[in-house]
């Protein structure tokens, strides 16, 4: 089934600077995996002001589809959309509260608490939940840099003591091939783990975990916005379908530089950099060595081809 082509409203309107930071800027791929699906409820976890929201909740009024939103502190954008759109329903507690209750979702959106020790579980709740080819479409944000491999908290008490990394609090930025922080520059993460990498650290790292295992699922890392994850069960009965949607993408060379290209123009702005007796911020023109890997690894690919 196809739908008609759904309403998406600007990413921006609540990223004036221009991060990227919205899962709304994937959802032209998001939809055809719906669709794949035969999607008719879908929760989302993390919904915050409701962004993605909306763009979901116009697709599922297409689709004849339901959306639950999980946050435990929605913002009023979030709590109006829900009072106003039938298809949206606000459920206000955590994803470890909610998820081991909830009805079985067809698709399910993970965009809340990015740290190994909260991403582990919700994903283990799911597979647990629902063994095999019952599994739904598992959809993740901020499975590329600077979470892929970096904790980050809502609220650090609320997880268990042997899974937390130090906090960077206001001790500096972060910026990629930088693992630790950089005082004074960098994007700022002020409850962000204080390095980058090693074990139980990050949200990839989290679900690459839970995948090597449990045997027959398939995971599909696509590099843009900050990174767009799937995972599903290969004994389900639309895996192929969805593999067809999204399986070209996975960790596709061309979309990996312009991502690193991406994030470096954004990074840059915040880099401080010696000139003549002081510092002062400045463009640093020099590409970051990721992005000269992922040029590499393109020219190769058309070597080849």
């Amino acid at each position: 089934m196809t739908t008609a082509p759904t309403t998406v409203p600007d990413p921006y309107r609540r990223d004036p600077a221009h991060w990227g930071v919205s899962l709304a800027h994937m959802a032209p791929l998001m939809f055809p995996a719906l669709e794949a699906v035969g999607a008719r409820r879908i929760v989302e976890v993390g919904a915050y002001a409701g962004d993605l929201t909306e763009v979901l909740a116009n697709w599922a009024e297409g689709a004849g589809a339901h959306v639950e939103a999980i946050d435990p502190s929605p913002q009023p954008g979030l709590s109006e959309l829900a009072a106003a759109r039938e298809v949206v329903e606000l459920t206000e507690h955590t994803s470890l509260d909610a998820m081991p209750v909830m009805e079985r979702p067809d698709a399910i959106v993970i965009d809340g608490d990015h740290n190994y020790f909260t991403v582990r579980r919700e994903v283990e709740i799911l597979v647990e939940r629902f063994p095999g080819g019952t599994l739904p479409l598992v959809f993740f944000h901020d499975v590329c840099w600077p979470h892929a491999r970096r904790d980050d908290y809502f609220d650090v008490t609320q997880i268990p003591q042997e899974y937390r990394h130090p906090v960077a609090g206001f001790q500096g930025g972060v910026l990629p091939e930088e693992p630790g922080l950089v005082p004074g520059g960098g994007l700022f993460y002020e409850r962000s783990a204080t390095f980058e990498g090693g074990a139980r650290n990050g949200v990839l790292t989290a679900i690459e975990d839970v995948v090597a295992e449990t045997p027959g699922l398939r995971l599909v890392v696509i590099p843009g916005f900050f990174g767009l994850g799937a995972l599903w069960h290969t004994d389900a009965p639309w895996s192929a379908a969805v593999e067809g949607v999204l399986g070209p993408w996975d960790r596709h060379p061309v979309l990996e530089a312009l991502e690193a290209n991406r994030v470096h123009h954004l990074t840059r702005r915040f880099v401080p950099q010696a000139t003549g007796g002081g510092r002062a911020r400045r463009l640093v023109n020099a590409a970051p060595p990721v992005l000269r890997r992922a040029i590499a690894k393109t020219r190769a690919r058309v070597a080849r081809s």
